[in-house]
């Protein structure tokens, strides 16, 4: 510690030099925290199940792919099931592909019964809703986002479902009401959200009549999730449709990375970061010692020898790099709940940018080190000649 003086002071000599390349590895590793920690949730779903007091049966093969609804039968005469209720992808956008709406055909007793105490919802809604075969419930954010009004009419385009009436992608719903999500937290996440009947679904679709995209149960005790789940799966082992149930965290994971490789995605964005980040922090470094070959070879001629010049520059390079990663990577623990908010259902942990400090003491060795060797193999008198 007796050196940190001199590092510290060596380190500000060009302070406005030294401030933006802090702020440059702030900004990376901020990124690098928050990119992190998203991957690290899609690639670690829960361990075990125990605790989950919703599951989510699919298709065991692929999400994509259609279970009957006679299921829904079996799997509520499973010890410890309370409810279940059936879901399909719609996949719908209004007006243009960019506008997408999570519109969810649903059976109006079982999902409200369910999810029950997690809407707001009016009474008179809720009624008005079970009445109208054509009625559909908007999340709050939604109807403000397209400035739709109660009692009006929304178009909604498929992406996937056909109507046998005329054979067209287009489906029309009134609006009866509107509801919002009883947790804060989880506001943003049903902010796209549309419901309405599975029946009408169901019967006006031109195919995959009597089938559903998948089943969420409600179980009685969650410590007895496990078993709960793998009793559901031996009902359909070795049947035409045979079945996955997992906790709906780990679904809704699933779900996402049916769009692409997340992690791939992140990890190139990640990578692209770090690899401008040590051009510029190098350059930075090499430019620092290149200012300061006079005074090292001055250091070497007070008797500091060429162990203790390679440590002094590469202790430099630590702790700047060292710092600005613990501001970055604090700033992206901050930020947790406002990614958790995006991100329907995925647990984010603060675990994942624990390996953030030792890609700091990485980069910090990758770009202190070029300069340190040559500091280190500095002849005195070339180097107080100015001949470099």
């Amino acid at each position: 510690m007796k050196y940190f003086p001199l590092i510290w002071a060596t380190l500000w000599r060009k302070k406005t030099r030294t401030i933006f390349t802090l702020l440059s590895v702030i900004v990376a590793f901020l990124l690098f925290g928050m990119l992190e920690t998203v991957d690290y949730a899609f690639s670690h779903p829960s361990n075990g199940i125990t605790g989950a007091n919703k599951l989510i049966t699919t298709n065991k093969y692929s999400i994509t792919l259609s279970l009957p609804l006679s299921f829904a039968q079996q799997i509520r005469s499973v010890p410890g099931v309370d409810e279940v209720t059936w879901i399909s992808w719609f996949g719908a956008y209004y007006q243009e592909s960019k506008n997408f709406v999570f519109a969810l055909p649903v059976d109006s007793e079982t999902y409200f019964n369910l999810h029950q105490g997690e809407f707001v919802v009016s009474d008179a809604a809720m009624q008005q809703y079970r009445n109208t075969r054509t009625a559909a419930l908007v999340n709050s954010a939604l109807m403000k986002k397209f400035g739709w009004k109660i009692g009006g009419k929304v178009p909604l385009h498929s992406t996937i479902w056909t109507k046998k009436s005329d054979g067209s992608l287009d489906w029309t719903f009134d609006i009866v009401g509107t509801f919002d999500a009883k947790d804060p937290t989880q506001a943003s996440a049903q902010s796209t959200t549309l419901l309405f009947h599975y029946e009408l679904f169901d019967e006006a679709r031109s195919f995959g009549k009597g089938m559903v995209g998948w089943f969420e149960e409600r179980v009685a005790d969650p410590s007895q999730s496990a078993p709960i789940s793998n009793r559901i799966d031996a009902l359909f082992a070795n049947s035409p449709n045979e079945t996955k149930t997992q906790p709906a965290n780990d679904f809704t994971m699933a779900f996402i990375k049916q769009f692409g490789d997340i992690g791939f995605v992140l990890r190139a964005i990640l990578g692209a970061v770090f690899f401008t980040l040590l051009f510029l922090t190098g350059n930075t470094m090499m430019q620092s010692v290149r200012e300061r070959i006079p005074e090292l070879a001055v250091l070497k001629t007070l008797g500091f020898g060429d162990g203790k010049i390679l440590g002094l520059v590469l202790a430099e390079s630590l702790l700047l790099c060292v710092i600005a990663a613990v501001i970055g990577l604090a700033l992206s623990y901050a930020a947790l709940p406002i990614i958790k908010q995006g991100l329907r259902g995925v647990e984010l942990s603060p675990t994942a940018l624990i390996p953030g400090i030792a890609a700091a003491v990485l980069l910090a060795l990758i770009v202190g080190l070029p300069p340190a060797i040559r500091a280190m193999k500095l002849n005195i008198v070339d180097a107080l000649a100015d001949r470099r």
